[in-house]
């Protein structure tokens, strides 16, 4: 019986380089999607499966994430003043009382494998989730637990796999999968990284939500610079998948919610419109704007004048 999961590792190390230039002196975790930075929305994630002792990974100019989940003494108090804000103190409050936020600075950019190899002396020897933040998964379809419950039963490590245009899996790791016996579940072979579209083995893209067994770890440390010169966790996952135990078998959970891209500018706008649209303070009337413009607005083709970014 393998041990409860009870601690998530959010890797938030990166330079944001797709972004550029806002990213420049704003870690893109901070980045808001409407309004709440793309981070809290990936600790509540963590926090609604039960997984309220989270451990991030940052790097240097990340201090930024320390300050939203800590405490604003003054911002507070002028806010518990008024008491046409007492609203706005309570979602100021939010972030800092979410959940028990931990920090250990990755401080060489040697890759998401190593991000995650990074958390290993706080995690110890128990699976843990790693949640990436350029993917927000949307509260009303969770999946965190299905995988931690997948996890639970068959032990070893689990991943989120989505259904892609086969034309647009070479942007993603794809899995080489074989039937299993629940509905929705996969058994993983391997992976592939960013494979050509015609020699991909499946369009099950790999996406950033993951349960692992804590034996990714010693695998970690062996693994050398892959893609990029960097160490990569896919590289890691894939000497799990060739086992039935320690830290095997590797299965995957295929997500058919809503899942919003924040990974580039144009699918970060895409996550705000509709994030934005359903919301139940913002949507009526962004919904209505929305649809005027897309009945004046569209019809008329590419602007004149674009706007050159």
């Amino acid at each position: 019986m393998s041990a409860p999961v009870t601690k998530a590792v959010i890797p938030a190390a990166g330079l944001g380089t797709r972004c550029l230039p806002a990213t420049k002196a704003t870690p893109k975790e901070m980045l808001p999607v409407v309004d709440k930075p793309a981070i809290q929305y990936v600790v509540e994630e963590a926090v609604r499966a039960g997984l309220s002792d989270v451990l991030m990974v940052t790097g240097r100019n990340k201090t930024p994430l320390e300050d939203h989940f800590d405490r604003n003494y003054e911002l507070e108090d002028k806010l518990e003043g008024d008491a046409g804000k007492l609203e706005l103190l309570e979602r100021v409050r939010e972030s800092s009382d979410l959940a028990t936020v931990h920090y250990v600075r990755q401080k060489d950019p040697r890759g998401l494998g190593h991000a995650v190899l990074c958390g290993a002396q706080h995690v110890g020897h128990e699976p843990f989730a790693v949640l990436l933040g350029d993917d927000l998964i949307d509260e009303r379809d969770p999946v965190l637990p299905q995988m931690i419950d997948v996890q639970k039963r068959h032990g070893g490590s689990v991943l989120l796999l989505l259904e892609v245009p086969h034309e647009q899996i070479s942007l993603y790791g794809a899995a080489i999968t074989e039937p299993a016996d629940d509905e929705d579940v996969v058994r993983v072979r391997g992976t592939i990284e960013k494979p050509p579209a015609a020699d991909a083995p499946s369009n099950l893209a790999v996406i950033g939500r993951y349960v692992l067994a804590p034996e990714i770890f010693d695998v970690l440390r062996d693994t050398p610079p892959g893609r990029g010169g960097e160490i990569q966790l896919t590289d890691a996952i894939n000497t799990l998948c060739g086992r039935d135990d320690r830290g095997g078998p590797v299965h995957g959970v295929v997500f058919r919610g809503r899942r919003y891209d924040t990974g580039d500018k144009g699918d970060y706008l895409r996550a705000i419109v509709q994030l934005a649209a359903d919301r139940a303070d913002l949507g009526p009337a962004f919904r209505e704007w929305l649809e005027e413009f897309a009945a004046t607005r569209l019809p008329q083709g590419e602007p004149v004048e674009p706007i050159q970014p």
